[in-house]
């Protein structure tokens, strides 16, 4: 079998579990998918993250482009419609849609994407995500206490939420150093300037890089991740698991790859609520033996 994929470092030769095996081929755009799905008749194409590129393919598939070829979508990041525009082309995105034949997720509450989306359950498949810190940080140990209640990340971030929740406990915050072009262009909110934050959430440094998150992570006592309601999809998984490697207690906003995939893991509250989460982080900074539990919980999963 040949796979046709946009994947950054899909193995030129695989072999599945099933002691399958095959060749992959690279593709950056609809036209080389297109090229080598006639040269391939037998390949299935996969589209890693992207949404345009998924709609193209699924168009192709519907004008009779690719024949019988399979489509199989991982990650795929929708976005409810917001505007009377997004909503008129919403019936056309649906069509393009229906023609994809498997989606694979990172995480399991696929309701709104039957629900907005017109995808029936019986497409949808669940993966585990993975720590994204690199294989030479693979044996960092534990680090469960530090010095504040960090949040991090930026894809549909609720730092808002977040500042309202400092406000009302006594304890160090900390954030990194905001983006704010790399946060708008991932639906974050963070309304606030910079010189307005509550006076007990500082900013840190932050270069973007594996050993800054590290550090980041590692010296925080919790990490919140706040999500806002609009988040379809697992948003926040890769800094989670990141924070569950280095034994973080996590807390995370009830919905998809939070409450749906982690039990004990994380301390799971209603998302946008800053009453609800000020009180998981008093709880969290308080009891030991909660924090130490969530935090060992959480470094077992990500392993």
């Amino acid at each position: 079998m040949v796979i046709i994929n946009n994947f950054h470092a899909f193995p030129p030769e695989w072999q599945a579990s099933t002691g399958e095996r095959g060749t992959s081929r690279q593709a950056n755009n609809a036209k080389e998918f297109l090229q080598l799905a006639r040269e391939n008749p037998e390949a299935v194409i996969v589209v890693n993250c992207n949404p345009r590129l998924t709609l193209e393919m699924g168009a192709a598939k519907l004008l009779g482009r690719l024949g019988k070829t399979p489509i199989v979508s991982v990650d795929l990041v929708l976005r409810a419609p917001r505007t009377p525009a997004q909503a008129a082309l919403l019936a056309v995105k649906k069509l393009f849609l229906r023609q994809v034949d498997l989606y694979i997720h990172y995480f399991k509450d696929y309701r709104a994407y039957a629900d907005v989306f017109g995808i029936s359950p019986d497409r949808h498949e669940f993966v585990p995500f993975k720590v994204n810190l690199g294989a030479r940080y693979a044996d960092l140990p534990e680090q469960p206490e530090g010095e504040y209640v960090l949040c991090f990340g930026r894809s549909l971030r609720d730092y808002d939420t977040f500042f309202e929740a400092m406000e009302r406990v006594p304890y160090p915050g900390a954030v990194a150093r905001p983006d704010m072009a790399g946060l708008r262009a991932h639906h974050a909110r963070f309304t606030r300037p910079p010189g307005g934050l509550p006076p007990n959430v500082r900013i840190l440094d932050d270069d973007g890089s594996e050993p800054s998150q590290i550090r980041i992570l590692g010296n925080a006592k919790i990490v919140v991740l706040p999500i806002l309601k609009a988040s379809l999809v697992a948003s926040g998984i890769s800094t989670c698991l990141n924070a569950m490697q280095l034994g973080k207690c996590v807390i995370g906003s009830e919905g998809p790859g939070m409450s749906d995939i982690f039990q004990d893991e994380i301390i799971a509250v209603p998302p946008e609520d800053p009453v609800a989460l000020a009180a998981a982080i008093k709880r969290a900074w308080e009891d030991e033996v909660l924090r130490s539990r969530t935090g060992h919980a959480g470094h077992l999963y990500a392993l």
